[in-house]
């Protein structure tokens, strides 16, 4: 196995080397912004399929304008970094890659203007986040999900996530999988780190970005493959609380999560408490399209082979091995 890899400062470095100083802005603030994008391992092909990785960087892109930190490569560099990285790095099984855009300067401020930026990107190993087989048990949180006006959650910024890490850890230690976060309205938002639909009378219907929700990928993804493999529509519009207990089924999707049913909530069995059938549906279709079994969905992936030995010595002296 090659030695953990990350891109740091501009160089590829050991995981281990990879540090950032205590005095870091980002560190003390939380002003940064990242990605998590998935790479799919398909035994059968022995292929990583990283997933939609060019609008994962669009959105950090996107990110980064709010906060004010620029990304230092194109789209096309940072997707070519990635795979390399991936390549390096040399995992036979399903990985996460964490791109980071941050304020970089040791400096105690909080503000966004006149700080220097950096950029980094590390991979892991990483399984199943939710059990997607089974369906997860879900409370709506006393945690209300941050308001555009205080921290755009358009945004995946790194300090926003306090609001998730407190909605977390009172759902679990109140013996729940996840929590369902209501906006200052009262409305459904998402999870603490996956967005949400119901189905109701044949459709699916998921908050608007209105409703202080991360414009998901995976989202944007089961909306395709419901509309186009199994002719559903969905509609986007708030969703009342008392909503989630009446739907036909409910599910979470997220690029930890992938596509989850959500079986309980509040402890109130959603439909008959077992993953429903359109979900079930949109699962497999799902699966299929990520790690590269079904060529329709190809456009959504890139396919890499893992270095199995050796260690490249810099980045000009390497070529990724994409797969055609």
């Amino acid at each position: 196995m090659p030695t953990q890899t990350a891109y740091f400062q501009g160089s590829f470095v050991p995981l281990a080397e990879a540090k950032i100083g205590i005095m870091t802005q980002a560190f003390l603030y939380g002003t940064a912004c990242f990605e998590g994008i998935r790479g799919n391992w398909n035994e059968d092909d022995g292929t990583i399929y990283l997933f939609r990785l060019r609008e994962h960087y669009q959105r950090l892109r996107m990110s980064g304008r709010i906060l004010r930190i620029a990304l230092p490569l194109s789209d096309d560099e940072l997707c070519d970094l990635t795979v390399e990285l991936v390549v390096r790095n040399g995992y036979s099984e399903d990985i996460y890659i964490r791109p980071i855009a941050y304020k970089s300067e040791e400096a105690i401020t909080p503000r966004l203007h006149d700080i220097s930026d950096d950029f980094l990107i590390f991979v892991t190993p990483f399984g199943n986040y939710l059990d997607s087989e089974q369906g997860i048990r879900c409370m709506t949180s006393t945690w209300r999900r941050v308001e555009d006006t205080a921290i755009p959650a358009r945004a995946k910024v790194n300090g926003m996530y306090v609001n998730s890490a407190l909605a977390k850890t009172e759902a679990q230690e109140n013996g729940f999988d996840e929590a369902i976060m209501l906006d200052e309205r009262g409305h459904v938002s998402e999870g603490s780190g996956e967005n949400i639909c119901i189905v109701r009378n044949g459709k699916l219907i998921t908050p608007s970005p209105s409703d202080n929700i991360l414009e998901g990928i995976t989202l944007d993804t089961v909306v395709t493959l419901a509309r186009d493999e199994l002719g559903i529509e969905t509609v986007h519009r708030s969703i009342d609380r008392s909503e989630l207990y009446i739907a036909s089924e409910c599910f979470m999707t997220g690029t930890a999560a992938h596509v989850t049913a959500v079986v309980e909530v509040d402890r109130r069995p959603v439909g008959d408490g077992k993953t429903g059938e359109i979900t079930q549906r949109l699962q497999r279709l799902f699966f299929d399209a990520i790690r590269g079994k079904n060529d329709k969905y190809s456009h959504w992936l890139t396919p890499v082979k893992p270095q199995s030995s050796g260690q490249p010595e810099d980045r000009q002296g390497v070529k990724a091995e994409r797969v055609p």
